[in-house]
């Protein structure tokens, strides 16, 4: 008989010598268990699972073209969210493998080297311009083909995607209205953009697949025989009885493609619009091919910690510059590339003015050194910045050696994140918070999967409802209770399950 810790995956048998030792003190139960970290990421790996699952159902069942679509839309990002979370769970098991058996960064003899902070990174305003033919676009000839496209982000193991856009000729180039936000990103990030598409067959083309199939026969085999054929094929249409068709095709559901992609990194961080360029994926003969102009146009911001948190604080006596007397005692805060100075430490908390401030930037210059006077008197700190011919000094006096350590070594931090996170630190750039995403809007005649199979009345043989799951059975029940679940696991909505899907005029 075995005895399983829940949190921590841990299988110990009952009455074994190991489960002696845990009763008897010697062992910790903590010391074969997972580590937090990977607890939370293996419940998100469970998570994704469960909705892998549940859109391989969802998309079984459904019976409209842009349910589908959405459906393996979800189910894409899932694999794609498995195999993140599958890969980044290896390299942590492979980590403290290593650590088990001795090899530590400190056998090596060599200190721990300064890392840089994490920052936020936010990217919004996606426009991907599209290259349509002057027949198609102005003189609006040859077949209508529609387009389902979406982008998938990843940055690290954070993988995120956009709605889904239905696109044709008619638009001169895809508007993706989603900000993501990505929180735990570093100075060498790499954000990587995929967009894929799938091409969507309309009903009108698919009626009319016939006739060009006929006319392509017609023109292809000559004369009599193309004269032959395609009476054959006309007659076997208008006489009521099933034309001469290809095979049809296995129902699997539509099928995205990687049409293009791009790897965004700090170099392309600007406060502002901005053009990148695009790898295209496809080529025309692709069924699945869009006309893309080559180029993405996003605004890429970035907001490093130190830039919006403080990273150190403290009482301090400041001599103003060019005075040789005249301190005055301040709760100093180090927030971004300032250091201000406050009446008392409340001040910092309810939002108050700074009595001044003292700024920190790549040119400072910074010093550290006790005054050659009394024992026990403050450390002293100098803070010089150069203004065109002017050099501005600030005289800084702390309590004690631990405290002008500390601020030292905030300061050496500050300088080092800034070299990092380069052109992010000269300013603090605007991130606005992502909205929850919205339900598209609706047409009038069509529903939701979710409602048209809880509809309770009877559909007339042959009319629009046919085909529906809406018999009032168990297996009816058990896949609305399904989309119930999968609607409310997803967040889009938040009372009850979502009105609708993503539609699209017909």
């Amino acid at each position: 008989m075995f005895s399983r810790n829940h949190r921590s995956r841990v299988t110990v048998a009952r009455g074994s010598a190991l489960e002696m030792e845990f009763k008897r003190g010697r062992f910790r139960l903590s010391l074969f268990s997972d580590p937090p970290e990977d607890t939370e990421l293996q419940r998100k790996l469970d998570h994704e699972i469960r909705m892998r699952e549940g859109a391989c159902k969802l998309l079984a069942a459904c019976s409209q073209r842009e349910q589908a679509l959405e459906a393996t839309k979800s189910l894409l990002v899932c694999n794609s969210r498995i195999l993140s979370y599958m890969g980044e769970l290896q390299r942590r098991k492979e980590a403290q493998v290593l650590g088990k058996t001795g090899r530590r960064p400190s056998d090596s003899g060599l200190s721990a080297e300064r890392s840089p902070c994490r920052g936020r990174v936010c990217i919004s305003d996606l426009r991907i311009p599209l290259m349509w033919k002057d027949t198609e676009y102005f003189k609006n000839k040859g077949d209508l083909h529609r387009w389902a496209v979406f982008l998938l982000l990843q940055l690290g193991g954070d993988i995120q995607d956009t709605e889904m856009i239905l696109v044709d000729r008619t638009l001169t180039d895809i508007s993706f209205q989603s900000n993501l936000l990505f929180t735990e990103a570093g100075p060498d990030f790499e954000l990587r953009l995929e967009l894929y598409g799938a091409c969507v067959e309309e009903e009108g083309a698919l009626a009319g697949a016939p006739k060009r199939l006929a006319t392509k026969l017609s023109s292809s085999l000559g004369r009599s025989s193309g004269r032959r054929v395609r009476a054959s094929l006309e007659s076997s249409g208008s006489s009521g009885s099933s034309p001469i068709l290809l095979p049809t095709p296995a129902v699997g559901g539509p099928r995205y493609h990687l049409l293009a992609h791009t790897t965004l990194t700090l170099a392309a961080v600007q406060d502002g619009f901005r053009t990148h360029d695009l790898t295209l994926a496809s080529h025309e003969e692709h069924p699945a091919w869009l006309p893309l102009y080559g180029s993405v146009c996003c605004r890429l911001v970035a907001q490093p910690l130190c830039m919006t948190q403080p990273t150190a604080s403290g009482s301090l006596r400041v001599q103003q510059a060019g005075t040789r007397q005249g301190w005055a005692r301040v709760h100093g805060v180090l927030k971004g590339t300032n250091l201000f100075c406050y009446r008392q430490s409340e001040d910092a908390d309810t939002g108050e003015e700074p009595l001044f401030t003292i700024a920190i930037n790549k040119e400072t210059q910074v010093q550290a050194g006790e005054l050659d006077q009394a024992t026990g008197r403050p450390f002293t700190l100098i803070i010089s910045n150069q203004y065109g011919e002017d050099k501005v000094t600030h005289t800084l006096q702390t309590e004690s050696r631990g405290a002008l350590q500390s601020w030292m070594e905030a300061l050496w931090q500050l300088f080092f994140d800034m070299s990092q996170w380069k052109q992010c630190c000269d300013e603090i750039m605007k991130i606005e918070t992502p909205a929850p995403r919205k339900p598209p809007p609706v047409l009038a005649k069509q529903g939701s999967l979710y409602h048209e199979m809880v509809l309770s009345e009877p559909v007339a043989p042959g009319g629009p409802g046919e085909g529906l799951l809406l018999q009032d059975n168990e297996t009816s029940a058990e896949i609305r209770a399904l989309l119930s679940s999968y609607y409310s696991d997803r967040g889009l909505c938040s009372k009850g399950p979502p009105r609708t899907w993503l539609q699209s005029p017909v």
